[in-house]
């Protein structure tokens, strides 16, 4: 057969008229499939777009519907202490750390320390959820209850802190004087 392909020419152009009617075939399926298949889409993605919540809810939406916070916390807020949690993740590197950090606070008066392992963290969903925890570590300082008239008030600090970041953020709660507003 490729001999005859190679020295007779009329094989040669059926051969080349056979080529071009099936890539002609081909082209013109995938032209006109192309329409129906955006329109396809454009109604699926109309349908997901529609399906999917417009935006996702504030931190702190459903503070009010999570159990309160441990008893030792809620305890520690009352008492009018500056409340520090760190949730952390057993065996990180950087958690280990800043949770060695955390612990030399426990010297500080009025200062509360909780290391909290992430699996726990739902029993503190007040607080994590009104702060945006969204990551490990996290360490989020409560001002005291005095300081705010009774409201929680929290900050949240993600990754690794240094040991003056963490002092600094425990200070920073408990500043009860006069804030200025930055102007660059």
């Amino acid at each position: 057969m490729r001999e005859k392909l190679n020295d007779n020419p009329l094989y040669q152009a059926a051969v080349v008229g056979i080529l071009l009617l099936a890539a002609g075939f081909f082209l013109l399926s995938t032209m006109g499939g192309k329409e129906e298949e955006e329109s396809g889409e454009s109604l699926t993605a109309t349908a997901v777009a529609e399906a999917e919540p417009a935006a996702p809810p504030p931190p702190g939406a459903f503070a009010e519907s999570a159990p309160p916070p441990p008893a030792p916390v809620a305890a520690a807020f009352a008492a009018n202490r500056t409340v520090v949690l760190l949730f952390v993740r057993n065996g990180g590197i950087d958690d280990r750390i800043v949770k060695a950090d955390v612990e030399r606070l426990n010297g500080l008066p009025g200062v509360a320390t909780f290391v909290v392992p992430a699996d726990q963290i739902a029993r503190y969903a007040t607080i994590a959820q009104g702060v945006d925890v969204n990551r490990v570590p996290a360490l989020v300082v409560v001002r005291p209850k005095r300081l705010d008239h009774g409201i929680p008030t929290a900050s949240v600090h993600n990754g690794y802190q240094s040991p003056q970041s963490v002092e600094q953020a425990v200070v920073d709660a408990g500043y009860k004087g006069r804030t200025l507003a930055y102007h660059p």
